[in-house]
């Protein structure tokens, strides 16, 4: 019996010093890897939890500020999730910025993080606090226009300088729900540019509504965001409709090559010509055209170019720009496309000269293009040479004007020998007239440069 008893007195110590000791463990280890030191219209939680084979008992993180506290996430909600990143390593990220939490005022606030893991067969809970101060930030960036006199042409470019305050603030101009992205102006050959002042070139597209709204926006690390609109008049086009009628031959010349040479674009039946040729006139032709836009983020920050470009020398224009093609077969409509390019014509294998000093961004089949090169002229221009017969540049050349690209062709959807042709804004096709035309650099782009540099 005094043996019994002096077991369960031993069973009690060893209970009561492993509730002692468990009631010491430490909690799960927290690190918070964001935000540093700031948030503002958008910020994210960026939060790490080191447990044994990752188990919690709970998880609380809140914002707290003036006293109110904006509850981030609960473990204890039905529909809480947090990702797992190894064996005894959880990871926790939530957006929270003043969209998510509106009534958030521009000042100090604080990160509260409270977290437990299960001890001792989970009878205990042993628990971590993290407390991480951080600034509300609110006050969207300062935005100046400089330029003045801006002109747009319907499906054509302009630029505008304006002056960003943070300097290192993501600017451009907005059209509709197209974005095209401010360059400094250094790389604008003005001397000893202000870093904070910025040039962009813009567009109002085609097939975009001549009332688009058009503006200069600023928008900071944090997600606070200025915009302002400024002095622009916009000229209207019409653009041509035509008819391309289709046939057997046609199809049987170009849909087999496509097919061949194109790899990775796969049609039903192949030797159905027709519905293949739909397949390559739409999806094949989106597929490319995302190609050509993804180029645009290649571009380099300064201009390559100087002064107006040049059209293949000697060639007859067969085609213009957004010309609203309707395709036929055997007298019926099969197809609509719009012809975003030029098709200049002179002879057979005619030698293709680059029109403006550039870098080659691309150099190979694509698709409807064909054979085709992309030079890079910087801060988003680019100029598009399609159909070739021969290419005679490599990816990461420099070209100088005037200088030979490859030879014109027949490859890709084309009828007969030619050059297609276009100019790329932001990735976005637009007319070359404009930057073929002297007055229009001159006036449009080096006027605004001279003026900017000369205000200092």
């Amino acid at each position: 019996m005094r043996k019994f008893l002096i077991l369960i007195v031993l069973l009690g110590i060893g209970a009561g010093a492993a509730w002692f000791h468990a009631g010491g463990a430490e909690g799960p280890m927290l690190v918070l890897a964001g935000p540093e030191t700031a948030i503002g219209q958008t910020g994210e939680l960026d939060l790490a939890i080191e447990t044994p084979r990752g188990k919690l008992a709970s998880l609380e993180v809140a914002l707290e500020q003036n006293g109110t506290r904006f509850p981030v996430f609960d473990l204890a909600d039905d529909a809480a999730q947090l990702e797992q990143d190894g064996e005894h390593r959880l990871v926790l990220k939530r957006a929270i910025g003043k969209r998510e939490f509106p009534e958030l005022e521009a000042g100090a606030a604080r990160i509260v993080v409270t977290a437990s893991r299960p001890v001792l067969f989970g009878y205990r809970e042993a628990t971590a606090t993290l407390e991480h101060d951080i600034e509300v930030r609110l006050r969207p960036p300062q935005i100046a226009v400089y330029s003045t006199h801006h002109y747009i042409n319907h499906g054509g470019s302009e630029m505008v300088v304006y002056r960003v305050q943070p300097a290192d603030a993501q600017s451009g101009v907005r059209v509709g729900d197209r974005e095209y992205a401010g360059f400094p102006a250094s790389g604008a050959g003005i001397e000893n540019a202000d870093p904070a002042l910025r040039v962009a070139f813009f567009a109002l597209l085609w097939n975009q509504d001549v009332n688009t709204p058009i503006e200069v926006f600023a928008r900071d690390e944090l997600g606070n965001e200025a915009r302002t609109t400024f002095d622009y008049r916009v000229f209207p086009k019409s653009f041509r409709k035509s008819r391309i009628q289709v046939d057997d031959r046609f199809l049987a010349k170009v849909v087999p090559s496509i097919l061949a040479q194109s790899t990775e674009f796969k049609v039903d039946d192949p030797s159905d010509l027709l519905a293949s040729y739909l397949r390559i006139n739409r999806d094949l032709r989106r597929q490319n055209d995302a190609t050509i836009a993804a180029l645009a983020r290649e571009t380099a920050p300064q201009i390559l170019w100087q002064g107006p470009f040049k059209q293949l020398i000697n060639t007859a224009v067969e085609a213009g720009f957004a010309d609203q093609r309707t395709y036929v077969y055997k007298g019926e409509d099969i197809d609509h496309q719009t012809h975003l390019g030029f098709d200049l014509a002179s002879t057979a294998a005619a030698p293709v000269l680059a029109a403006n000093h550039g870098r080659v961004l691309f150099a190979g089949w694509l698709g409807i293009y064909g054979n085709c090169v992309i030079l890079d002229h910087g801060m988003g221009l680019q100029s598009l040479y399609a159909h070739l017969s021969s290419i005679s540049v490599a990816v990461g050349d420099s070209v100088a004007i005037n200088q030979q690209l490859g030879r014109s062709g027949t490859t890709g959807l084309a009828v007969g020998d030619h050059l297609h042709f276009t100019i790329l804004l932001g990735g976005n096709p637009v007319t070359p007239i404009d930057w073929w035309s002297p007055q229009w650099v001159q006036d449009r782009i080096l006027r605004k440069l001279r003026e900017a540099g000369a205000a200092g």
